[in-house]
């Protein structure tokens, strides 16, 4: 009989916010994959567990699932734990979850602290729609790709960065986004937690020299509707007129399309169309 998997979440800074069911399922199972094992005893050695630990992260991971999940099949349980946060959030735990899925082994979610979701409930920016775009490319054309591909999104924007690339991808946000409100977090639960609420443009500068420090979630304003461009009657009628030409739409259909593209009645485009036959 097969075991379980567990996804435990851990805390993105503050031990005591580890949940009493998250040490419960830590000291049950029969072993842990870590991302990084001495991180991982720290908080091991807080709530006094002492279990078996298998390191489990971006570099390992593949070698590493096989045998994860031929003891699981074996009949242990394994909780699976990243330095911070929910595994499995822009994080190699999430192969690991979906191989489990696909042998129909067992997962179960203990959650618990959640970077992105932090900074954003104590951001003050918009919430009731978002994206988590995850960590950027190391690669600048990579980089610009993607945010080009954000560059109309309405929602807030929701994204991690490591301290050395802060600069160089703010200034590429200010170049793409142009200077919409950022709010950006730092150090969440820890004794130095900041956020800071300003513009994009103003967050280039104020870390372009810097040294900066922390993991850093960083949020961004959604693009502003823009208002429709304002259109004439007779650019509505000019639309119809190429609309109908030829046969292609009846009158009436070509003032009802017309009408839908640019806001004028159809009984003006209409009357017009009508009128230019006599």
């Amino acid at each position: 009989m097969s075991g379980k998997l567990y996804v435990v979440g851990t805390p993105i800074g503050n031990l005591a916010d580890f949940s009493q069911r998250g040490a419960e399922t830590l000291s049950a199972c029969d072993f842990i994959a870590a991302e990084d094992t001495r991180v991982t005893l720290k908080l091991l050695n807080r709530f006094n567990i002492k279990k078996p630990l298998i390191s489990y992260h971006e570099h390992n991971s593949r070698e590493r699932e096989d045998t994860i999940i031929g003891r699981i099949i074996g009949g242990e349980s394994c909780a699976l734990v990243t330095d911070a946060g929910m595994p499995a959030i822009s994080d190699p735990g999430e192969e690991l979850v979906r191989r489990c899925r696909e042998l129909r082994i067992p997962v179960e979610a203990v959650p618990g602290p959640c970077a992105f979701a932090t900074a954003l409930a104590v951001s003050g920016m918009p919430s009731g729609r978002f994206t988590f775009e995850g960590f950027l490319s190391v690669n600048k054309p990579s980089r610009r790709e993607h945010l080009l591909s954000l560059e109309n999104e309405r929602r807030t924007m929701i994204f991690y960065e490591a301290p050395h690339k802060l600069s160089s991808t703010l200034k590429d946000m200010a170049e793409v986004f142009g200077d919409r409100e950022i709010a950006i977090a730092r150090e969440l639960t820890k004794i130095h937690e900041e956020v800071v609420v300003t513009t994009l443009k103003e967050a280039a500068r104020r870390y372009e020299d810097a040294a900066a420090k922390g993991e850093f979630v960083l949020i961004i304003g959604g693009a502003p509707i823009r208002p429709a461009p304002e259109v004439t009657a007779d650019e509505a009628i000019s639309l119809a007129v190429e609309l109908s030409a030829d046969g292609a739409l009846s009158k009436s259909e070509a003032a009802k399309t017309a009408a839908k593209r640019t806001g004028i009645k159809k009984g003006v485009i209409y009357k017009a169309l009508t009128n230019i036959d006599r």
